[in-house]
């Protein structure tokens, strides 16, 4: 007969070779989904294989919460709330109490104009819908707000600017390393503070591709909140510190995942526009290595204001913007 010791070694052994089994099964199931084959290599392919699965699934919930409804974005957003005085007698439109006193009696959103008291302010949903009267610019907007006023689903700046450079300067030699005319490019900008999406940035007019995209430049550099925001700043830094390329890979999709959805979007809309300008690299001079240089301290900024700071992170940051490019099917 068996020792008891012997009987509990023997379910050890059963017990690993079962758990084998069903993992090299999630493996097949997830590569035969995915359309791909795992040999005998599988366990080295396992890692990126699952991170490309996740990334698909998570991108194909993003995109079917931003596709329910064509003609609405539902993006999340919090309202501005300032101290406000009132004139004449007001109710709050959360609890609907009055709202006592004489001066700064509470609390009125800049965006949409919802007023509350101060301390119903803190219950209040981040269902905030930008009124397109309050509104007055395109730059210097908060990304979120301009979006959800407008109803698109990046900012028109972007979808404009980028257009505009693929249909005539894909090719364009040292494409948004080369500064265009300053001037020209304030033009540009107070042409989509005043016109919006109608603004006109052909070849008539801005014949000088470069121009269009410093705009595109000036306008994330003037983002009150960069498209990789403050509170995920320090996360992607570290992230790039990592030294195994897949572990790094990882941990920059899981930050990505935090981002507001209108930034993740601004962002991955970007990556695949900069992917295509990698493709030109033979004409344009401009590999991802380079743009992540010309873009990296464009979409990142350190939450304090130090140029120490600064310094310091501008090879994590240039690092950052280069895997996003090189990635960008997989991490979007």
């Amino acid at each position: 007969m068996f020792s008891e010791d012997l009987w509990l070694e023997n379910e050890k052994s059963c017990a690993v070779v079962h758990k084998s089994k069903r993992a090299r099964k999630r493996q097949e199931l997830l590569a035969v989904a995915l359309g791909v084959k795992v040999g005998f290599k599988g366990a080295l392919l396992w890692q990126p294989l699952k991170l490309f699965a996740y990334s698909q699934i998570t991108s194909l919930v993003r995109r079917a919460a931003l596709t329910q409804n064509d003609n609405h974005f539902n993006y999340e957003k919090a309202h501005n709330f300032k101290v406000h005085t009132f004139r004449g007698p007001h109710w709050c439109e959360y609890c609907a109490n009055f709202m006592w006193g004489l001066i700064a009696q509470g609390v009125r959103c800049s965006d949409c104009g919802l007023n509350v008291h101060k301390q119903c302010s803190k219950y209040v949903p981040n269902d905030c819908q930008p009124d397109l009267k309050r509104i007055k610019r395109v730059y210097c907007c908060d990304l979120t707000t301009l979006v959800k006023a407008h109803n698109t689903q990046r900012p028109m700046v972007v979808d404009s600017c980028i257009r505009e450079i693929e249909a005539r300067g894909l090719k364009s030699e040292g494409l948004y390393r080369v500064s265009g005319f300053t001037e020209h490019i304030e033009d540009v900008k107070m042409a989509f503070d005043r016109d919006g999406d109608k603004a006109d940035i052909s070849a008539s007019i801005y014949p000088d591709i470069n121009i269009i995209a410093g705009a595109l430049k000036l306008y994330f550099r003037d983002l009150p909140i960069p498209v990789i925001t403050y509170d995920t700043y320090s996360k992607f830094i570290e992230a790039a510190k990592i030294s195994n390329p897949d572990e790094r890979l990882e941990a920059i999709h899981e930050v990505l995942m935090l981002l507001p959805a209108a930034h993740y979007e601004t962002l991955r809309y970007l990556m695949i526009h900069l992917k295509k300008v990698t493709l030109h690299e033979k004409d344009n001079f401009m590999n991802a290595e380079n743009l992540g240089i010309v873009f990296g301290p464009t979409l990142m900024r350190p939450p304090e204001d130090s140029t120490l700071a600064t310094l310091n992170d501008m090879r994590y940051q240039k690092l950052i913007v280069q895997i996003l490019i090189e990635n960008e099917d997989v991490l979007f």
